[in-house]
């Protein structure tokens, strides 16, 4: 169910890639809703839709690719509706985006200072002094040592931990409304993961945004999701609180991952696995994608896709056998 009162309301969105093998979705008639101070987490296997979805909303498809249905909601206005001046009004305004990997964010060539001033002149009635003021608030507000320096440092003068930091002082140096986070402690080690995920916490009390977060790191997912989209070949298999879905996975995919993960305390001999592998986007099923890995497959599955169904308020499974 889609909640009319919500910040983001994404309603049956499809981004199709025009390829020589033939068209593939990648994001297939997907649908959620965050509303304010909310954290969506989407979680899936590397290929599943998920950075898909949310360059979709942000208005970064690029050829072969195109939306080719349905609609994106940020307080109303239809994001998918808007011609490209309008989006870069909105684009770093009211919503803005935490790519993986800063370094290749970052132009390498500008100072980290520079690089946030540019975001806020562009976006707020300031002066360059005050927009200057503004970057070292926000360098110091994520926790960047010495803010004043790093302000005129490069980016290859900063560690990795460092550099996310700053492009998260950039995200929200204009106070945006709805913060999409795309992996953005996949290239940390541990400790500073950790951290970043803290400070992500932190910032969203802070600033009561609603927020997107992506990742295929169930052990993230459980710490700063309230509710979990899990994605597979594009499709949406199973959508629920975090709570509940931890505790209670109903589709065959959502239990495999839930499975195959680590646990404090539990030492099997190996970890599980899910058999086979995701099928190529130009040869998938006309039914269920996840079919030939399915201990639980039936006779519909290879033939046609199961929809979308509430098993109980708030969590649907799209599966024509259930847990």
């Amino acid at each position: 169910m889609i909640d009319s009162d919500s910040v983001v309301r994404v309603e049956n969105l499809q981004t199709t890639f025009f390829m020589k093998t033939g068209p593939f979705h990648a994001v297939n008639n997907v649908s959620y809703d965050i509303k304010k101070g909310e954290t969506l987490g989407i979680v899936g296997e590397s290929g599943c839709g998920k950075s898909v979805t949310s360059f979709s909303l942000m208005g970064l498809i690029e050829k072969p690719g195109k939306i080719t249905n349905g609609k994106a909601f940020l307080n109303g206005r239809d994001l998918l509706a808007l011609p490209e001046s309008q989006m870069q009004e909105v684009r770093g305004a009211e919503m803005a985006m935490i790519f993986q990997e800063p370094m290749t964010a970052l132009n390498p060539v500008l100072t980290i200072g520079y690089q946030i001033d540019e975001q806020i002149l562009r976006h707020k009635k300031c002066s360059a002094k005050e927009a200057r003021d503004r970057s070292v608030e926000m360098l110091k507000l994520v926790g960047i040592p010495a803010p004043i320096e790093r302000y005129s440092n490069y980016p290859h003068q900063l560690s990795g931990g460092m550099r996310q930091r700053a492009m998260i002082a950039m995200a929200l140096s204009c106070d945006p409304i709805f913060l999409i986070a795309d992996e953005p402690t996949t290239a940390l080690d541990v400790t500073i993961q950790a951290q970043i995920l803290e400070l992500f916490q932190n910032l969203q009390e802070k600033f009561k945004m609603s927020v997107q977060f992506i990742t295929h790191d169930l052990g993230v997912i459980s710490e700063v999701s309230d509710k979990v989209i899990v994605m597979y070949a594009g499709q949406t298999c199973e959508k629920a609180d975090t709570l509940t879905l931890f505790r209670s996975p109903r589709h065959p995919y959502t239990a495999a991952l839930v499975e195959s993960r680590p646990r404090v305390g539990h030492r099997p001999h190996r970890l599980k696995t899910i058999e086979g592998t995701v099928p190529a986007p130009h040869e998938l099923p006309a039914g269920c994608p996840f079919f030939n890995r399915c201990p639980r497959a039936v006779a519909e599955c290879p033939i046609q896709k199961p929809p979308l169904v509430q098993l109980e308020p708030g969590h649907e499974v799209a599966c024509f056998n259930p847990l």
